[in-house]
């Protein structure tokens, strides 16, 4: 039987990932009033490792997370480090011009590194894999894999990349739904909570003062940023919201009125044997295809088929999430008929109405920082997003501006009305996907 947790509990959701967790630490709740140099609200990759970059730049951080460390998107994702930020970049152009497009590509590389060296300089255990493909369902796809085939050569990217034919496909995946694939070995996979969770051991070791079960309840403005917790306060120079698709409007109305949660699922089968995975999944690979509506999955360190996507954008989880996305999962791989699942889960992503990671400043308030609206591509973009906003505020705000100078839109309609008007537009694009 598959483990329904709710997927909106205080605890961590019955996913694959909490039952492999390795470095669970129990922080204390706020109880008091502190002060800090700066706080920051939001207990995920963009919290966690901005409270790194900041603290190894000798600032004193104190980290208020509502639920535990990871609860959210960063320990629910599928797992996927995969290179760049945003998508299509040249709808940008007039306002970042072409340097700013070069900059924020280079950028999308350099994310990934930042993990790779998060993880080798802290010894963090959590199933690093190097190796990705983008999956090609229509012929219109492998006309875009080359087009970034080439972008990838003409803009310097250091790592292996292959452009394969439908012929060539059985090296890297065991399936005929797809007409092509760009291989990358520079992007890959991992296990998304253990990330965190031993980010946040690296962060308490530093000397972050992290609080859990603490949620910001409100922001006071000024000179020196406070924020109210139920129990406590936090008194600081600095504010950074990093709560992402859970900020919400009632907090920050001009942070949260910009992103859209989404909600977006994922199944771990049982253990697979051996032979059954080098069927399906030769090289031990991640990949996603090129639909708005995507499927993408990858081979958890312990054999198991992860296999995620069934975006939804109405704001209503799927009663069963099983029933949802095993169709996918045995039209991609018919040789997991029957299969049995181990665990299903859920979480809420952040969308934002161009694709483009929302970095800023509030324009009322230009001490208190945001990062937030990574569609699904958050793992490495996060952690580029932290190093921006510590070089930002240690005075060092050239590539933090360059996401700043892009104007975000505010959904119409309130809360009420923002994930109706999403679902009715994605409803488009899917309907377009399909030609």
């Amino acid at each position: 039987m598959a483990n329904k947790s709710p997927i909106h509990s205080d605890k961590y959701p019955d996913s694959f990932y909490f039952a492999t967790a390795k470095e669970l630490f129990q922080y204390p709740v706020l109880d008091s009033a502190i002060e800090v140099d700066v706080c920051v609200v939001g207990g995920g990759f963009s919290g966690l490792n901005t409270a790194i970059e900041l603290r190894q730049k000798g600032f004193n951080v104190a980290l208020l997370e509502a639920k535990r460390v990871g609860w959210g998107a960063s320990g629910r994702n599928g797992g996927e480090l995969i290179r760049g930020i945003g998508h299509g970049l040249e709808q940008f152009h007039n306002t970042i011009g072409q340097e700013g497009i070069d900059a924020i590509t280079q950028m999308g590389f350099e994310a990934v590194e930042i993990v790779r060296k998060r993880i080798a300089d802290h010894n963090i255990d959590c199933d690093l894999a190097m190796g990705y493909c983008d999956l090609a369902v229509k012929p219109r796809h492998m006309a875009e894999l080359a087009e970034e085939f080439e972008h990838l050569k003409t803009a310097g990217y250091r790592q292996d990349i292959k452009l394969l034919q439908k012929a060539d496909l059985c090296d890297v995946i065991g399936s005929d739904c797809y007409q092509g694939a760009l291989v990358d070995m520079g992007s890959g996979h991992l296990h998304p909570l253990n990330l965190a969770l031993g980010e946040a051991r690296v962060a308490r070791e530093l000397g972050v003062q992290i609080f859990e079960y603490s949620a910001a309840t409100n922001i006071i403005k000024g000179d020196k940023p406070r924020v109210i917790t139920e129990k406590g306060e936090v008194n600081c120079r600095y504010l950074v919201l990093a709560g992402n698709a859970y900020i919400g409007h009632k907090l920050e109305p001009y942070v949260g009125g910009k992103v859209l949660p989404a909600g977006s699922y994922l199944l771990a089968t049982e253990p697979l044997s051996p032979e059954l995975q080098r069927e399906i999944i030769p090289q031990n690979m991640a990949f996603a295809d090129m639909r708005i509506a995507l499927d993408y999955f990858h081979l958890s360190a312990d054999g198991r088929l992860l296999f995620g996507g069934l975006c939804t954008y109405s704001g209503k989880d799927p009663s069963d999430i099983e029933a949802a996305l095993r169709p996918n999962l045995e039209r991609v791989f018919p040789k997991l008929k029957g299969v049995r699942i181990d665990y299903q889960w859920g979480g809420m992503i952040g969308i934002g109405a161009n694709r483009l990671p929302q970095l800023g400043r509030l324009p009322d308030a230009p001490n208190i920082f945001f990062a937030q609206a990574y569609s699904g591509h958050g793992v490495n973009a996060t952690h580029m997003m932290a190093k921006l906003l510590a070089e930002a505020i240690a005075g060092q705000a050239e590539r933090f501006d360059v996401f700043a100078k892009v104007k975000h839109m505010t959904f119409p309609g309130g809360p009420a009305l923002r994930s109706p008007l999403l679902a009715a537009g994605m409803l488009y694009h899917r309907f377009m996907d399909i030609f």
